[in-house]
């Protein structure tokens, strides 16, 4: 069976890396188009790690050059940028996995967090992309809104619980991600001398990926939760630990009921020991673990920020899309040690 041929714009990043690596060996997708906003180099040039591996030009992006070239296109571009393109994109028959937060929210909510939305007519037919919420319709989308890493850590952790909460209890999450999860461009709060050796939290109750975790939990559940997200940094370059704080209504098995929801779940991984972050780094798996006394329950998450929280998870979606198993060409094995 011939491959289909995709594009990846926005490749000078971690995920445009990430997505490089898995698509370059997927069995069934071709990249045929690699490009970011700038173009003129080779891939080597932005990933000297891709030396003799993968050497193709990159292009500066451009829609029209996209449709000649690829079926579906990944777009790893901040928020706003990525709007631009995938209106462009649609129009010409490209299926669209958008990993920026152009899609994920509803108008009022991004508009609030981010900035105006420029292609609110797609964003209304967006899907956001969490198999584990939306496999089927994800199967029949055109658009993907890939989730952000510190919502998709904590919906999965939250989500088998949803019918038992107490709604009127808050909802707290503190989360901790590596200095990746910052992107690539240098900063003061990634700087070496700053996170060596060091945890801070950063955007206490004010995050914008806060809005995201408490409107799906509103979606799948029918009811509003108030949710109170803490991030932290990590000095490490990967991985992401979530720790959600929930009240039942009812006292409930609460490790029987994770491990029946993800009974059939090929990429969420119930524990019986507290999860870490190197057993799924470079891998696309979420490690959950649960612990309860009486009506409160202790939910924590493990997952690689780079790949189940960003690239890896845009390729299941894709796989989904174009109709492949979706574990097609994920990667399993994480780097340990």
């Amino acid at each position: 069976m011939s491959k289909i041929d995709v594009a990846i714009i926005g490749a000078s990043g971690y995920t445009g890396l990430e997505l490089i690596k898995i698509l370059m060996n997927h069995p069934h997708f071709n990249i045929n188009y690699i490009a970011t906003t700038e173009g003129g180099v080779k891939a080597t040039e932005l990933h000297p790690s891709l030396a003799s591996v993968f050497e193709q030009d990159v292009l500066k992006a451009d829609a029209n050059e996209v449709a000649k070239y690829a079926k579906l296109a990944f777009l790893a571009l901040p928020h706003k940028a990525a709007m631009g393109f995938t209106k462009e994109l649609l129009a010409l028959g490209v299926k669209v996995v958008d990993l920026s937060a152009d899609y994920r929210l509803e108008l009022e909510a991004y508009e609030k967090h981010y900035c105006e939305h420029e292609d609110k007519e797609n964003l209304k037919e967006a899907i956001y992309g969490l198999p584990e919420i939306n496999r089927e319709k994800i199967k029949t989308a055109r658009l993907i809104a890939n989730p952000g890493c510190y919502p998709t850590a904590s919906i999965l952790g939250i989500l088998p619980f949803l019918s038992y909460l107490n709604h009127e209890a808050p909802i707290f999450i503190d989360a901790k991600s590596g200095v990746s999860g910052a992107g690539k461009k240098p900063t003061t709060t990634a700087h070496f001398v700053t996170i060596n050796e060091n945890i801070f939290a950063y955007n206490p109750l004010k995050h914008r990926h806060e809005p995201e975790i408490a409107e799906k939990l509103r979606l799948v559940s029918g009811h509003p939760f108030e949710v109170n997200f803490v991030p932290h940094l990590l000095p490490v370059s990967r991985g992401m630990l979530v720790s959600s704080y929930l009240q039942t209504n009812d006292v409930i098995d609460a490790k029987a009921v994770v491990k029946e929801f993800y009974k059939d779940t090929r990429f969420v991984r119930v524990r019986d020991v507290p999860v870490d972050i190197k057993s799924t780094a470079g891998t696309n798996f979420c490690d959950i673990f649960v612990s309860q006394k009486g009506k409160s329950i202790f939910v924590s998450s493990a997952i690689d920020n780079l790949l189940r929280g960003a690239s890896s998870q845009a390729v299941v979606n894709a796989n989904l899309m174009c109709g492949f198993e979706e574990t097609a060409g994920i990667p399993i094995i994480a780097y340990v040690p």
